[in-house]
Order: C-alpha cells, then structure tokens, then sequence
C-alpha cells in the first residue's frame, strides 16, 4: 500500500517526473563509461600512483554499486522514495565535485566510492518514483524510457568523454554533474511527491542488508579483480566463493525473518524470474559488445579513443529511435514480443562481425551496417528487460524490485568485461584478430540465449 496521493493520477505530472528523474539518472550513467576515456589522462595526473590502485577510480565504484543497490532499494521503499532519491542526487552531486577537485588518488578513490553510494541511492527510488506516477497501461514506455537514457548516457560516454578530456581535462567530466546535480534538486523539490510502503511496520533486517552488501560486493570484487590476480589465483577464488556463500546465506535469512531485506515472493512471479534472468545474460552482452568494440577498434583498426568513440555512435543513435516505439509496443502487446526478436537482432549485429571483419578497416562496409542491427537489438531489449521485470511487482516493493533487476543487470556487466578480458587474452599481432572472433562468438550466443529465455515472459493477457 502506498501514501496517496492525487498527483498519482495526473499524467502530464508523471511525464515532468519522468523527465527529472531521468536527468539523474543520466548523469550517473553517463560517468561510468566517460572515465574509460578519461582513465589514461587521470594516469599522467598521478603518475606516482601504480596502475593497479588507480584502477580502483572504476573498481570503487562499480563494488558498491552493486553491493548497495538491494539494501537502497528497500530503505526507499521503507522510508519513502522521494526522500531517498533527493538524498542520492545530493550525495551524488557532492561527490563529483570532490572527484573534480581530488589532490591525491586516495581522496579521488574515495569520493568514487562516495558516488557509489549517491547513484545506488538514486537509481530504484527513481524508477519507483516514475512506477507510482504512472498508470499500469504506460508504464511500458516510462520504464523503457527510463532504462534507454541510462543505456545512451553510457553509450555516448566515449565520445563525449573524448572531447571533454580534449578541451577541458579529466575534471570536467566530473564538474558536469553539478548542474545537473543542482537542477534535479531544485525542481525535484517541488515536483516530487512522496510514496512509500505503508505496511512496513519493521524496519528491514540489518543481518540481511550487511550479508547481502558483502555478498555482492565481495563477489563484484572477485570478478573486477580476475585481471590483476588472475582466475586461479587463490585471492581471485576465495574473495568470489565467500561472496556466493555469504549470498546463500543471505537468501536463507530472508525467507525465515520477519522482516527481510529482501522478500522472496517478489520471485514467485515467473516473469519476475525470467525477465532477470534475461537481465543478467543480456548485461553481460551487452558490456561484452560495448568494451570489446572499443578495444578492437583501437587494437585492430587502430583507430584513437576518440575516433572508437565516434564509432560507436551509430548504435546508441538507434537506440534512441527505436526505445520509444518499443515502450508503446510493449504497452500494448506484452515484452515477449520485442525480446525474443531483439536478442536474435543483436546477435545478427554480432555475426557479421564475427564473418566479415578483418584487419583491414571497413567501416560502411562491415562496421555500420553491424552497429545499426546491434543498436536495434539493444533498444528492444536493454530497457524492455527492466520493464518486463517490474511489470507484475506490487506496489509497496517498486524500489526493491527495481534494485534487484539492477543489480544484476550490474553484475552481468561485471562478468561481461570480465568475459571479454578472458576470451581476448594476450594474443600476439597475428592471432588479434582470431581472439576477437571469439568475444564475436560470445555476442551471438548470448544474444540468442536472451530469445531463449525471453519467450517465457508472458507480460500481457493477449499474449499466447
């Protein structure tokens, strides 16, 4: 049960709230991938700084994400999603600014971690915010819509990232969110209503939230680390195996309290259970495809960050048109009927790399043509995915459902830069090409798995 509240029911309001949740959530999107591009400049920075401990500006922040979204995720539902979605829009704002001015890498570590916090804080109570705005019959296109401006922000964060480092240096990209920061909080202030779980009498079980922080984040930690440490290394297995057992753990706790940090009937709901499992796989492609192009355009074609960069671009452009007609697709005829296409799309973008690339470069040839189907396939199922997983969620658990599907989402996309950095391994000049075959290989074959498992997601009663 939900706080009433007759704005609920005006849908220009739901559409301005839409809009301003959106802005958040891009600028957190947008940084991820905009400091893939800045990481070398942030190097001649703190060139006393090993690469290793520098790698923790994006390992920091990519732990503790993932670790904090869950926990987030119910505290907003608890306490209220407006209250926890301004706090994270200002922890977050606070903590680009600090990156910008950061005298050390230890303090710009640190204020990685900080954003962490703000963007798990920011992200399910944003879509629980856009869910209880909007009615059952639109909220197909809101949530695509939603989902497609985080998948862009990331998209076009080397580009952008390219001609911020160019122009301004590695600290704008971080100064860039305090406006954005500022404006969503002004405006969000007077806009937002507030929502929240009315049942929950009991605040949620610390044991639960603190096994579940340290079960993803040691499991991410293992994974983001498998590069430096290597998969067999004894720190590698360990740190993941206690993440894995402290989750089981944690699961085992959340079906015997009273007040779980997570409820478990959320995933009694079949679609709720596909749709993240098709989460998962397709976050893994899909970080897969976004790092692996990167690195074979500038490994293979030679080309420079910023010219990768501009590459990619096609792919987020179809992403953008496509996104809105798929949110009123699914509206109107149910998820299934994007996905099980979209993936099979996807992996069509993939096999013609993996047939027609070669070391010569082809742009219009190969690579336009490849990045059109790809984009395609990620604009039918990037966002679908997140709408058809909080399609049947009740209404008390809008953040918590949400948070779970990011989540996982985020640990695909830990596993899928992992997955790329296995396949591709340290081959020699001659064998470059051949290792990026297999990354191509990779690609098809989750694409078609996410057809497989989507063709069980049965989200609109005219479905068969």
């Amino acid at each position: 049960m939900l706080a009433p509240n007759h704005k609920t029911n005006n849908l220009s309001n739901a559409w301005k709230i839409l809009a301003l949740t959106n802005l958040a959530v891009f600028a957190a999107s947008l940084d991820a991938t905009v400091l893939f591009v800045a990481f070398p400049s942030i190097q001649k920075t703190f060139s006393g700084v090993s690469a290793a401990q520098l790698s923790w500006v994006l390992n920091a922040y990519t732990v503790l994400y993932a670790a904090l979204l869950v926990p987030a995720g119910r505290l907003a539902d608890g306490i209220g999603r407006r209250k926890v979605f301004l706090s994270g829009v200002a922890t977050f704002t606070v903590a680009s600014v600090l990156c910008g001015i950061a005298p050390s890498a230890e303090l710009l570590i640190a204020a990685r971690g900080l954003q962490a916090v703000g963007g798990a804080m920011l992200t399910p109570a944003s879509l629980a915010l856009i869910l209880t705005a909007f009615p059952q019959n639109k909220r197909a296109t809101a949530v695509t819509t939603w989902g497609a401006v985080g998948g862009l922000a990331a998209a076009i964060g080397p580009s952008l990232g390219g001609v911020i480092v160019q122009t301004c240096g590695w600290r704008w990209a971080f100064f860039l969110n305090l406006p954005i920061g500022l404006i969503a909080i002004i405006f969000g202030s007077r806009l937002l209503f507030e929502s929240r779980d009315l049942n929950a009498k009991h605040a949620p079980d610390v044991i639960g939230v603190l096994l579940s922080i340290a079960g993803v984040g040691l499991a991410a930690l293992g994974i983001v680390q498998s590069d430096e440490w290597g998969w067999n290394d004894k720190r590698t297995i360990i740190t993941i195996v206690v993440g894995i057992a402290l989750l089981i753990l944690f699961l085992r706790r959340s079906a015997q309290v009273k007040s779980p940090a997570l409820d478990l009937k959320l995933f009694r709901d079949p679609n709720y259970r596909f749709a993240n499992l098709a989460t998962l796989v397709f976050g893994m492609a899909f970080n897969a495809m976004f790092f692996g192009l990167i690195l074979f355009l500038t490994k293979v074609w030679g080309y420079s960050t910023l010219a990768a960069g501009l590459a990619i671009t096609p792919g987020p452009l179809m992403v953008a048109f496509v996104t809105p007609f798929a949110g009123r697709i699914a509206d109107a005829k149910g998820h299934r009927v994007l996905i099980v296409p979209g993936g099979i799309i996807f992996a069509m973008g993939g096999l013609l790399l993996y047939t027609q690339a070669q070391v010569t470069p082809s742009f219009f040839a190969i690579w336009l043509p490849s990045a059109i189907l790809i984009g395609i396939g990620v604009g039918l199922l990037l966002s679908i995915l997140s709408s058809a997983a909080v399609h049947c969620i009740p209404s008390n658990q809008f953040a918590v459902g949400s948070a779970i599907n990011q989540a996982i989402r985020q640990i695909g996309s830990v596993l899928g830069i992992a997955i790329v950095i296995a396949l591709l391994g340290r081959p020699s000049p001659t064998e470059l090409l051949h290792a990026f075959d297999r990354i191509f290989a990779f690609l098809i074959a989750a694409g078609l798995l996410t057809s497989l498992i989507g063709m069980n997601i049965k989200t609109h009663s005219t479905q068969a």
